[in-house]
């Protein structure tokens, strides 16, 4: 008996005119005998019926197609099909036992191409196979099934309704256990290769560790090609350095040398004023005392490098009003203490959050004390310092600058030397480089607020408390 839709399948010829059919029925084609002498339709249901697989009309029968059985939700019947015949495409010849036996047998079946061919397809079922597994190409399927038969020793439990002779397809492959695992033995998938829980584990861990080891491996070779500092950019290097030790206070010293400001200057919040709005006076003028050798600092920094003194003096003046609250900010940043909470400023004066709010720069400070934070985790030594701040005096973008082209190829020249220096140090953390880069954009949006921030200060704070420097500077 043979289901079929009217829709999905013709009628074989040999139906004749026998077959009578309805749109949308399902039918049966009951045969006389073993051939399509004659042949009735009948219409069992105008509903879906559910049909685990029907094989087309269309195709010719000439062989016993065992072990399959149709079923119908509507119907109690439970039809094996070992009296009928399986399409001619399934009438594979099959080797006898002695022939499976033979060495020149196994050593044609165990050949494995050692890459998965587009169209491969599983040796047991005929679906489209996901690889090597138990020594033969399968699907993701058979695999499954056979590792899940050994680990629970479920073959035993296996058996056939159909004396072991059940055709094993992508489509008849969950009907009989029994004769998929005997397939699946017969095709030369390995037992000894399923491993159990803890092996399995242990497998997986080791390969995890072996691709951690081969990305290590691969990104100290990728580390290991990156270009390091030319001679010309080792002195380059090195006069940068040298400018910036001479001219930082207390140097590496800071932390025994410094000193804390009083917990009662600029602590407590301004009442009735936006956070950072008002100006502590007594903080600010503390301020004051240290922000002009802060500022000289800066010049005498920028006066030792040859490149900056062979420009125009003009230049020389706009890159330093440019530039100089945003090198002070870094410097304060990279002497951030997270015991404390403090950035010391100008190597020698221990300061908080809120004492620099309201000591004049507002939000500001909140900008540098990030700024801080984000720096320790980075490790920076003198020459990273150094070259970040020749990095911020040549930026060619400043207003009103003459020699454009030329601060540019200065600037380019620090870049490329700052970026094999890093490629030297070797740096533990990932993505380094643009990360550092990226601190040069918040520093310049420090130097942009706090342009905008010393207007308010000098409207807040009395004039004789401001440095004359401070207002060169600073002032438009």
């Amino acid at each position: 008996m043979n289901y079929c839709m009217q829709e999905l399948y013709e009628v074989h010829p040999a139906a004749g005119s026998n077959c009578y059919m309805q749109s949308t029925d399902y039918c049966t084609y009951i045969e006389d005998n073993q051939g399509y002498s004659s042949c009735d339709a009948q219409v069992l249901h105008s509903n879906n019926i559910y049909m685990e697989q029907a094989w087309a009309v269309n195709q010719p029968y000439t062989c016993s197609y065992p072990g399959n059985v149709f079923k119908s939700e509507y119907s109690d019947m439970d039809m094996a099909l070992n009296q009928y015949n399986q399409p001619e495409f399934f009438t594979e010849e099959k080797p006898t036992f002695s022939q499976v036996q033979s060495p020149s047998y196994s050593q044609k079946k165990g050949y494995i191409p050692s890459y998965l061919d587009k169209d491969e397809l599983c040796v047991v079922c005929g679906d489209k196979a996901t690889g090597y597994h138990y020594r033969c190409i399968t699907c993701e399927g058979c695999k499954g099934f056979f590792r899940r038969t050994i680990q629970k020793n479920l073959h035993p439990t296996y058996s056939c309704k159909y004396e072991g002779k059940c055709v094993i397809d992508k489509v008849t492959r969950n009907q009989c256990q029994e004769c998929r695992f005997k397939k699946c033995i017969f095709v030369g998938m390995a037992t000894d290769l399923v491993l159990d829980d803890s092996k399995r584990l242990a497998k997986r861990k080791l390969i995890e560790e072996n691709r951690e080891k081969r990305r290590r491996e691969e990104l100290q070779k990728t580390i290991g090609h990156k270009p390091e500092p030319t001679d010309e950019e080792w002195e380059l290097i090195k006069i940068v350095t040298e400018a910036h030790v001479a001219t930082n206070a207390q140097g590496s010293h800071w932390k025994q040398k410094r000193k804390f400001l009083p917990e009662d200057i600029g602590q407590a919040p301004i009442v009735n004023a936006p956070e950072g709005g008002k100006v502590d006076l007594e903080a600010f003028s503390q301020f004051t005392k240290i922000i002009t050798p802060a500022i000289t600092r800066v010049v005498d920094f920028a006066k030792k490098l040859p490149m900056f003194c062979e420009l125009p003096c003009e230049d020389q003046i706009i890159l330093l009003k440019g530039c100089c609250m945003e090198i002070m900010s870094l410097r304060a940043a990279v002497r951030y203490d997270p015991e404390s909470e403090t950035l010391t400023l100008n190597g020698e004066m221990a300061v908080t959050r809120g004492q620099l709010k309201n000591g004049g720069l507002g939000v500001v400070s909140d900008a540098i004390f990030d700024l801080g934070m984000s720096l320790s985790s980075f490790n920076l030594d003198d020459t990273e310092v150094a070259l970040l701040q020749a990095v911020l005096l040549m930026s060619s973008d400043r207003p009103g600058l003459v020699c454009v082209e030329r601060i540019e190829k200065c600037q380019e020249g620090f870049l490329l030397a700052f970026e094999h220096y890093i490629n030297y140090r070797k740096h533990h953390v990932a993505h380094f480089w643009p990360k550092l880069l990226m601190k040069v954009t918040d520093l310049r949006m420090i130097g942009a607020c706090h342009a905008s921030r010393f207007l308010h200060m000098k409207v807040e704070c009395p004039t004789e408390l401001f440095p004359p420097l401070f207002l060169e500077v600073f002032e438009d």
